[in-house]
């Protein structure tokens, strides 16, 4: 499947999250806030059209970004590197993933940081949503215990609340996001 050119990726991403993932309701966030809407990513991530468009917009701001790897916190970051992965691939481009668990596993090599983590590369987190970032610096703080420094982070949706994302780029430099909750909301309304 190929990813439709188009001026604005964002605003397909966005009709895409809309049609797909967009919940109204009241809902209880990661942070534990309450929320009277939901942006599910992995309903559209977890569709072909979906994985092949939002690994596109990765790989377009990674390579930007001179990125060498990519990884985040499991499980929602999981797919998100492994899409960055396949269009790096396809693309030619040197990338590799990794992902940090929240618990040492018990088993195997006992790894915090899985995938061929490797500390001298220029790293980037990704997240599908962020609304405080919490999530993202404890990962960044692994990465960082462990030798790596994280030049940037790519969020799918920034839901625009609690300042996250500018949280996240005071810590690492930058951070951006595919889409917002502003720009889902317009597709949602029209």
């Amino acid at each position: 499947m190929s990813v439709p050119e188009t001026p604005q990726p964002s605003l397909a991403l966005s009709r895409l999250l809309a049609q797909l993932s967009y919940k109204e309701g009241t809902f209880t966030l990661a942070s534990g806030k309450k929320s009277d809407f939901y942006v599910d990513v992995k309903q559209t991530l977890f569709r072909a059209e979906g994985a092949a468009l939002i690994g596109h917009l990765l790989l377009d701001r990674l390579r930007a970004h001179g990125i060498t790897a990519v990884g985040g916190m499991a499980v929602g970051a999981v797919p998100l590197v492994a899409a960055a992965l396949v269009e790096a691939s396809r693309a030619g481009y040197p990338l590799s993933g990794f992902f940090v668990r929240k618990d040492v596993k018990g088993h195997g090599t006992a790894k915090k940081i899985d995938g061929p983590f490797d500390k001298t590369a220029k790293i980037a987190m990704v997240e599908d949503v962020v609304t405080t970032g919490g999530s993202t610096i404890d990962a960044i703080e692994e990465v960082e215990g462990a030798g790596g420094k994280v030049s940037l982070v790519l969020a799918v949706v920034d839901r625009e609340e609690n300042g996250g994302l500018g949280k996240l780029a005071k810590r690492v430099g930058i951070a951006e996001a595919l889409t917002t909750k502003t720009s889902i909301l317009e597709v949602v309304g029209s």
